[in-house]
Formats: C-alpha cells, sequence, structure tokens
C-alpha cells in the first residue's frame, strides 16, 4: 500500500470515529468492515461479499463443489457464494450447472442461472430441476433473518429457516447430494438432527476461517443424501472434535 493511500485509510478511520450521527453500532461495524482482511481480499479478487471466503474454504475441506456438479444457491443474494460456486464446478465453461434463486434483485453472475422467486413458492423445486436438467448435487444455503439481539429468538428463527431449507433440499437433491446451510452456536434442533440422520450418511458442523472468532454463526454440512425413505443410521460429527450438538 503506498503513503497516499494509508494516508487515505487512516483519515477514513477518523471519521468512522466521530461520525456524530452514527450509531455506535454502526461505527463499530463500518470499523471492522475497513480493518476486516476478508472484505479488502473480496475487493481484490472480484467477489460480492466476504462470505464467499466461508464456502471456499468449507469446500476446501471436504470437496462437494466437483466440476460438473449441478448446485442451487438459496438466498443467492449478492451472489458470493454463486461466484465460488460457478468457478469450483466449472458452469462457466459449460462443465456444470449453478441456479441462484432469491426474492431481491441480483446482478447477473457468470455461470450463474438466477432466479428472481421465493424458494418457499410452490413452483420452485420443479423450476430448479428444469433449469438445472435434472436434480441437484449439492444446495447450499447462507440465508439468516434479520437479528433482534435477543440470542434464543435468533437461534429459533435461524434454525427455522434452516429446516425450511433443508426440506426444500430434500425434494431437489440427487441421491449422494450435498446440503450446507447456516446456523448459530447452540446446536441444532433435536427434530432437525433427526431429520438430517435419517437423510444423510454423515452430518458436521463447520467453522470456517473466514467466519469472525466473535460471531456465533456455524455451518451444518450434510453429505451423502439417502433419499426420503432412509433410515435413520447416520454418522454425527463435530467440529474438530466439538460436540456435533453445538
Amino acid at each position: 500500500m503506498s503513503g497516499k493511500d494509508s494516508g487515505r485509510q487512516d483519515r477514513l478511520k477518523v471519521r468512522v470515529k466521530t461520525a456524530k450521527r452514527r450509531s455506535t453500532s454502526s461505527t463499530r461495524w463500518l470499523q471492522r468492515q475497513l480493518n476486516d482482511p476478508y472484505v479488502a481480499k473480496a475487493r481484490a479478487e472480484g467477489y460480492r461479499s466476504r462470505a464467499a471466503y466461508k464456502l471456499a474454504e468449507i469446500d476446501d475441506k471436504f470437496r462437494f463443489l466437483k466440476p460438473g456438479a449441478r448446485v442451487v444457491d438459496l438466498g443467492a443474494a449478492p451472489g458470493g457464494w454463486s461466484q465460488v460456486a460457478a468457478d469450483r464446478v466449472g458452469s462457466a465453461e459449460g462443465k456444470g450447472k449453478v441456479v441462484g434463486i432469491d426474492i431481491l434483485e441480483m446482478d447477473p453472475v457468470a455461470g450463474v442461472d438466477l432466479l428472481h422467486l421465493d424458494f418457499l413458492d410452490e413452483t420452485a423445486p420443479q423450476r430448479l430441476k428444469d433449469l438445472l436438467g435434472g436434480p441437484a448435487d449439492v444446495v447450499i444455503s447462507d440465508i439468516a433473518p434479520p437479528t433482534t439481539g435477543h440470542k434464543q429468538t435468533d437461534h429459533l428463527r435461524i434454525m427455522g429457516m434452516c429446516e425450511t431449507a433443508l426440506h426444500f433440499a430434500r425434494e431437489v437433491l440427487a441421491p449422494g447430494g450435498t446440503f450446507l446451510a447456516k446456523v448459530l452456536r447452540g446446536g441444532t434442533e433435536t427434530q432437525l438432527l433427526n431429520d438430517m440422520k435419517r437423510d444423510f450418511d454423515s452430518v458436521r458442523h463447520i467453522k470456517p476461517p473466514a467466519s469472525r472468532a466473535d460471531s456465533a454463526e456455524l455451518y451444518v454440512l450434510a453429505m451423502g443424501f439417502r433419499g426420503t425413505d432412509a433410515g435413520p443410521d447416520s454418522e454425527i460429527d463435530g467440529p474438530s472434535g466439538e460436540d456435533p450438538l453445538g
């Protein structure tokens, strides 16, 4: 970084600290963004959000975004996860297929078909399969409802969203498929775990390095989709030897 750029950044930090119309929480958030290496890296490498690195780091370890795979990105906006998925399956070169779905409008992403649609719409599963040319190999979801600041309420809301995404995944996944979704520390609810145990060969919690250490977020990764008639004999693993229930 040049001395000129460094000076400009220092002046920006001062403005953030002394802004009179910004709340304390907003100031802290902006200060963290300015000093976050993943934010700077995302800008430099053309990713639309720092969250792209969370998916990339999880896939670096578990390798489910395989060349030629068919991927569904639920709640795709602003598109960071779709970008990573497209890069890894080779959809821009015609080797795979990525469909992003969101109720929000978003700019086109190379190698990604976008559906401006609520994935809860009854037509969504079939429309996705039509775009993919068959069932999905991977369903990913970084969806999180707005937080309230009340831990128990936020936990229940995000677990409800994960459960809804799981239900959708069961409708569109091919046998052997993978489901990845955001949850909050504290573990998945018993019924949701039982659903995953029944439907997948393995279920584990992951906290990738790009997930901030002070954040309660985790990701639940379910691999080896058995289909809705599968039995309850799957394996559950926690992240790095941790209790799989959180």
